[in-house]
């Protein structure tokens, strides 16, 4: 992948940065810096796999916590379905195994045994092999197949946090990796309105979500034909775009009509008493999202989080020069601690946590820096004095810090946490729509991909596959959705001059 050059303003003196390269400098590699230097994940020695270390598994526990209230508040229950599934279910559902074929992970044999060299090798081969899952329509249709047998049975809702494993061929951390963690609905209805209607409520649950609480910008709507998930009659999707200008699906929701009730003999015997195949639904998310929130809002001095997913909230800093101060900074930081934990911040309490490692005051706090913590608070021997604190927020510059009196700043510090909420949101939302141009020609939309930075191009389309295939092969651009709109403008495609029933959204994308 080649660096990507990001528009900023050129700058007379090279600015020294906590993260090498920076952004402008080598964008891929910038974003493998800031997971390093944030301590959120490292590579397995599993191919193509990775670690989540604490830092990244909090970030993820929170997105987790928060989505598990929604999903059940919207009357899902969690199951969990086993991670090894018998390869001729797959086979059930022909498009599904197709979609899936090349990244699919086999276990054929069962047992280690040693060979007459002493070494490890695969003992008895199994009856059937078993695919790790890749995802689960196949194994969860077959429980609902048993599960469901009349109408009184629908809808059936459920969901599931578990891991899977795609076989990519190549790897970067969060963005695509062979085993990743995500949740994945399943439901069944006993109609197909009931069915679209849960896949746009689900949808519309991942986009308030994102917004919300990770505050990223996305666009709802439908994939064309050609991106649809493998079996799917509609797939629905959310888009994002990062700071180097390309897409980042950041979540999926698919109507996959009857076509697995029909393959796993799903049916249920209506109020007529009638039997009928049921209309199901598939939707997820997964620690993809992390990699999106990296390339949101990161900065050439680390990670920056939205402090509605922020493991810590409010990192406190004592600074202390002489030992016989000790106790008294101490005892004053442990104060300011328990007054702000005693408030409540979006989900959960207001997490805070004093740094007493044995480092010098810069190093400390380039750190938290470099993790994204929201705020941080530097307590010395003058603000227990004054009854001060000393605060840089994230989202300012790390020499941009003030003075507040400690009663004001934990008065304030939610709508302070809600404020910076809310600047990267409108920061990330500035950035998406000044990179999202309409384009009115094909001349102009290849140079807005071949001679320029690219971003989104609105664009109109009249749904032929055959185009849609050469701007892949000739730009590595895809038609990322088809927007969800209330009232869609009809117009003339750009690249055939025939008629188009609305703008979709082209980009480069991760």
């Amino acid at each position: 992948m080649k660096p990507v050059k990001l528009n900023e303003q050129p700058m007379t003196q090279k600015t020294k940065t906590a993260i090498t390269p920076t952004r402008a400098e080598d964008y891929p590699e910038w974003y493998q810096q800031i997971i390093k230097a944030g301590d959120l994940a490292e590579t397995s020695p599993t191919r193509g796999c990775m670690t989540i270390k604490p830092w990244g598994y909090a970030i993820w526990e929170n997105i987790q916590r928060i989505l598990d209230d929604q999903l059940k508040a919207t009357g899902h229950k969690n199951v969990y379905f086993p991670l090894l599934i018998p390869v001729s279910f797959l086979e059930k559902e022909v498009k599904h195994i197709d979609g899936f074929a090349k990244e699919c992970a086999v276990v054929t044999h069962t047992r280690l045994v040693t060979n007459d060299e002493g070494k490890l090798i695969p003992g008895s081969p199994l009856e059937e092999p078993y695919i790790i899952r890749p995802t689960s329509e196949t194994i969860i249709g077959e429980a609902f197949s048993r599960w469901i047998q009349s109408y009184r049975d629908l809808p059936l809702l459920i969901n599931q946090w578990a891991n899977v494993m795609r076989w990519e061929m190549r790897t970067r951390m969060f963005l695509r990796t062979s085993e990743f963690l995500w949740q994945e609905g399943h439901t069944a209805h006993a109609t197909p309105e009931d069915a679209q209607a849960e896949t746009v409520k689900i949808l519309d649950l991942y986009a308030k979500f994102v917004e919300d609480h990770m505050a990223m910008p996305v666009i709802k709507g439908e994939k064309s034909e050609s991106e649809r998930f493998p079996g799917a009659v509609n797939t629905y999707c959310i888009e994002a775009m990062m700071q180097d200008k390309k897409a980042l699906q950041a979540g999926t929701s698919h109507f996959l009509g009857q076509n697995f009730s029909h393959a796993c003999n799903i049916k249920f015997s209506g109020m007529d008493g009638k039997e009928e195949f049921v209309w199901t639904t598939s939707w997820g998310v997964s620690t993809r999202l992390i990699g999106g929130l990296i390339m949101t809002h990161s900065d050439d001095n680390g990670l920056v989080l939205p402090p509605k997913i922020a493991p810590t909230h409010v990192v406190i800093l004592p600074i202390i020069h002489k030992e016989e101060q000790r106790a008294d900074i101490l005892a004053y930081c442990e104060k300011l601690a328990a007054e702000m934990r005693q408030q409540q911040y979006g989900h959960r309490q207001v997490a805070v946590e004093i740094d007493q490692r044995e480092l010098t005051g810069g190093e400390k706090a380039w750190s938290w820096v470099k993790k994204g913590v929201p705020f941080r608070v530097e307590v010395g021997m003058k603000e227990c004095q004054n009854d001060t604190v000393f605060v840089g927020r994230r989202d300012k510059e790390y020499k941009e810090k003030y003075s507040q009196a400690r009663a004001d700043f934990v008065a304030t510090l939610t709508a302070q946490l809600d404020d910076l909420q809310n600047v990267l949101f409108q920061r990330a939302r500035d950035f998406r729509d000044k990179n999202t141009i309409e384009m009115h020609n094909e001349k102009d939309f290849y140079a807005f991909f071949n001679e320029k930075d690219g971003g989104f191009a609105l664009a109109h389309w009249n749904g032929n596959a055959d185009i849609e295939a050469k701007i892949k092969q000739d730009l590595n651009v895809t038609i990322r959705c088809i927007p969800l709109l209330d009232k869609p403008v009809a117009g003339k495609c750009i690249f055939s001059g025939e008629h188009s029933p609305q703008q979709v959204i082209f980009a480069k994308a991760y």
